[in-house]
């Protein structure tokens, strides 16, 4: 059996197509996971319901229950998300110093 040059190029393709394959699943195996409510901690969010201690807050485009850390939070004010608890974040205020960095 002789091996003509379409055969040749459609081998070559295929392994090329398994190499591509198997590159991009260990390329995708080996990412890190950035998706979960832990990727939250240190992320701004914005006071949607006033937060005395519990209200609501907008983060990552989405309303959360929230619970501030410190004092009373007024609407509309920018917030730091702290920690999560299960589907709660626990925010602090928005300091001015960092906002100056």
């Amino acid at each position: 059996m002789e091996m003509t040059g379409p055969i040749i190029v459609a081998i070559i393709f295929a392994v090329a197509f398994i190499i591509f394959v198997i590159y991009a699943i260990v390329k995708g195996q080996r990412r890190k996971l950035s998706a979960g409510i832990e990727e939250m901690i240190g992320k701004e969010a914005v006071v949607r319901t006033t937060l005395n201690p519990k209200g609501t807050v907008l983060a990552e485009g989405e309303l959360w229950t929230a619970i501030a850390e410190d004092s009373t939070i007024e609407s509309g004010e920018e917030v730091i998300i702290a920690k999560t608890e299960g589907l709660k974040l626990w925010v602090t205020r928005k300091s001015k110093e960092k906002e100056k960095e």
